[in-house]
């Protein structure tokens, strides 16, 4: 009980973002589906995972469509109290956060925002075009009791497929730093954003500038920088030049007497000695000095990294681009385990997509109506996932610093079991899933969550509970 009493503490931090009482009821049941159900089929798995009765599956529905939940205000709070929960990995006092794009299927016709998609993927099992929902997001990087890196979801976004005017002339890249700089003014500290090669341009690094925040990310290799103009000894007419001589980065991996050996600070690599060299260069799309870091790695080959503080150490910018993988690691669980991006709302009103014209939908010339209907739609995805990265975090919560009560809740077996690791996110949910019972028939007579499950719970499909009665 121990897990559900803590995990309820940690949602009620979330009671502000909910105008009724009874809508933070039905969030909590929301949020605790997510933590519990053993199948990732939509709704009707909260209803299942939870033995509720049927009548509970529209009121679950109306919650992701409710204007009563307010997004903008659930997600600052998550955030504060993601800063509250885990501590952070900082550089300098300054906070890192890692960005990732991800794209995920979906068929329904009647979809909002549904698009032909193209993935580039190593794993040859994904198709290279696919119709789906194009997502960023932002996660926290932190670190647990014992030095192990993990990405705490924060924020996910469709941003992609819907122009809703003509002259909004924003890209992907606009849109990630807008949400980016939101999640930073409500940390209210300078952060680094950590990100891939895609990133890697002047309208993600300059926003950032603006602000006070930086940017480590992976150049691609056929980069071009200049060194600096030598400054003349006699000031002369015009303007002074800038840009000196033209380097191509990839040619200054044969110079090998530049590069300095140190071990690898990469997360997990013992053993491992890397060759790099760190160079300051004008890079022509910001127009000012960035710093460049060679890497050349004895078993991954040559990387370039590119940071915009030229006062972070090399081995500190190899040690935080290793861990950019912990956000996809994130995506990995957040697909499988909580099936945060499971959700199949359509939309009845709404004209069907053509699979001829597989472009963004554009709505300028469709009534205000029409326009609202889809919007509302769209926020019900967003607080669907949302919720979703919520309580993915609240079970890392609990994997991090309640490690114990996690395994010996857990009442399973596996090959692999480390009790003296964090448990994983799927670990996490079967020590819930075992303690819903013991929690629901012996938790504290106040216990709002607790009272509102039981008047809605469906005895005949709950044995456990018959039996804890």
């Amino acid at each position: 009980m121990t897990l559900w009493l803590e995990w309820f503490r940690c949602v009620a931090h979330l009671r502000s973002a909910c105008s009724r009482q009874t809508t933070f009821l039905w969030m909590c049941t929301a949020l605790a589906g997510f933590c519990v159900r053993s199948d990732l089929a939509g709704v009707t798995s909260f209803v299942r995972g939870l033995w509720l009765t049927p009548t509970t599956y529209r009121r679950l529905l109306h919650l992701f469509h409710t204007p009563a939940l307010d997004l903008t205000r659930l997600t600052t709070l998550w955030i504060r109290l993601a800063l509250k929960l885990f501590r952070p990995v900082t550089l300098d006092g300054r906070i890192v956060f890692l960005a990732d794009g991800l794209k995920v299927p979906k068929e329904g016709r009647k979809m909002p925002a549904v698009k032909k998609l193209h993935q580039e993927s190593d794993n040859n099992t994904k198709p290279t075009f696919i119709f789906g929902h194009s997502f960023q997001a932002v996660a926290l990087l932190a670190k647990g009791l014992l030095g192990q890196p993990f990405a705490v979801p924060l924020s996910s976004r469709i941003h992609e497929g819907l122009v809703f005017s003509n002259r909004d002339k924003r890209t992907l890249l606009d849109k990630l730093v807008a949400l980016f700089l939101e999640i930073a003014a409500v940390s209210k500290v300078n952060a680094i954003l950590v990100a891939d090669a895609y990133y890697a341009s002047r309208k993600v690094i300059l926003p950032l500038l603006a602000e006070g925040h930086h940017l480590i990310t992976r150049a691609r290799i056929n980069t071009t920088a200049w060194r600096p103009a030598p400054q003349p000894k006699k000031r002369r007419r015009g303007r002074p030049r800038i840009y000196g001589d033209k380097l191509h980065l990839r040619d200054l991996f044969r110079k090998r007497s530049s590069f300095v050996s140190a071990p690898s600070p990469v997360y997990g690599e013992e053993g491992v000695e890397i060759n790099y060299r760190c160079v300051d260069l004008l890079w022509r799309p910001v127009g000012q000095l960035v710093r460049f870091v060679l890497v050349d790695h004895p078993k991954r080959g040559r990387i370039i990294l590119l940071c915009s503080d030229l006062s972070v150490e090399p081995l500190q910018v190899i040690e935080l681009y290793g861990y950019r993988f912990k956000i996809e690691v994130g995506f990995k669980q957040a697909l499988r385990t909580l099936g945060a991006y499971a959700y199949h709302f359509w939309m009845s009103d709404m004209s069907p997509i053509s699979r001829w014209r597989s472009g963004n939908q554009h709505l300028h010339m469709k009534s205000e109506q029409y326009r609202k209907l889809l919007k509302r739609k769209i926020n019900a995805y967003h607080r669907y996932v949302q919720l979703a990265c919520i309580a993915q975090g609240l079970q890392q919560h609990l994997a991090v610093n309640f490690r114990v009560s996690v395994w010996n809740y857990f009442k399973s077996w596996m090959r692999t079991m480390k009790p003296s690791l964090p448990p994983s996110e799927a670990v996490v949910a079967q020590a819930l899933r075992a303690n819903l019972s013991d929690f629901l028939v012996h938790a504290p007579d106040d216990n709002e969550l607790a009272i509102f499950v039981l008047e809605h719970l469906d005895l005949d499909r709950c044995p456990a509970m018959l039996l804890a009665g």
